[in-house]
């Protein structure tokens, strides 16, 4: 073969299939950038979530539930929270059909111990099966 038929012949391999320098930075510029955009989103994640974090907020925890009378149910929860927080929490009466037949928002007093349990009643306007929190938050 002619030498002048094999530069040829690159000269259309790198017209078909690209210049092969060029690729290799625009691949190591695409996997710098993914490294980079990879590794802020994991450090958002441990800033915001802070799972490292040994107090990771508020958390609540259903006890149990019994019905005192046909009109009122007694609710029975556990939170957990950082010693000297106030929280409110919402607690729900449920009838058979998981219609809200109760509703009570419950202020708690900061305390020192992270975690307390608690008891309150709420009144019905149907016989409830079952009482729950629907949701605790800091106030």
């Amino acid at each position: 073969m002619p030498k002048g038929s094999e530069s040829g012949s690159d000269s259309l391999l790198q017209e078909r299939y690209g210049n092969r320098a060029g690729s290799r930075r625009r691949d190591r510029v695409l996997i710098i950038t993914v490294a980079a955009v990879l590794a802020l989103s994991g450090l958002a994640w441990l800033i915001f979530a802070s799972p490292l974090s040994e107090k990771a907020g508020l958390s609540s925890k259903d006890l149990g539930s019994r019905e005192l009378d046909q009109f009122t149910v007694e609710i029975s929860w556990s939170v957990s929270v950082d010693p000297g927080t106030a929280v409110s929490c919402a607690l729900q009466a449920q009838n058979e059909s998981h219609g809200i037949v109760g509703w009570k928002v419950v202020d708690l007093p900061p305390s020192e111990s992270r975690t307390n349990q608690y008891s309150e009643t709420v009144r019905t306007v149907q016989t409830a099966v079952t009482g729950l929190i629907y949701r605790c938050w800091l106030t």
